[in-house]
């Protein structure tokens, strides 16, 4: 099952892991993929604790996740789960007209420095990966 930029709109995710539990057969497996709290730009950009979040193009409930939450959830309900992150992934458009004229320069940074290996867990995606237990 693939929860594609889907997890970040909840805003209590039990409710989906509950559902994903429910509709999986015991050794079935999801993959989810997120934006990462812990990347600066996505808390600044995206987080609402953040002095300079836009709400341009974002959904009412719509937040950068935090991967040790999520992958909690998600053995709370039976599941084995695995965490990684992911960086490199270009932007080619942001819904701020502001934001878009520093896509190049976000880009860059995000091809660089986050792909170093001491800046796993701040790559802006987090990728949730597990398999439905008994």
């Amino acid at each position: 099952m693939l929860l594609s930029g889907l997890v970040h709109h909840f805003p209590d995710p039990r409710r989906l892991a509950a559902e994903v539990r429910r509709v999986l057969k015991t050794g079935g497996r999801f993959v989810a993929f997120d934006p990462n709290r812990m990347n600066p730009f996505m808390w600044l950009y995206r987080d609402r604790a953040s002095p300079f979040y836009s709400p341009v193009g974002v959904t009412e409930n719509e937040r950068p996740i935090l991967a040790s939450r999520v992958a909690a959830v998600f053995r709370n309900e039976g599941f084995r789960v695995q965490t990684d992150y992911l960086a490199g992934l270009a932007y080619r458009y942001v819904a701020s007209p502001a934001t878009r004229t520093l896509l190049p320069i976000y880009n860059f940074i995000d091809a660089t420095l986050f792909g170093l290996a001491i800046m796993r867990p701040f790559r802006p995606f987090v990728l949730t990966s597990g398999e439905k237990l008994a």
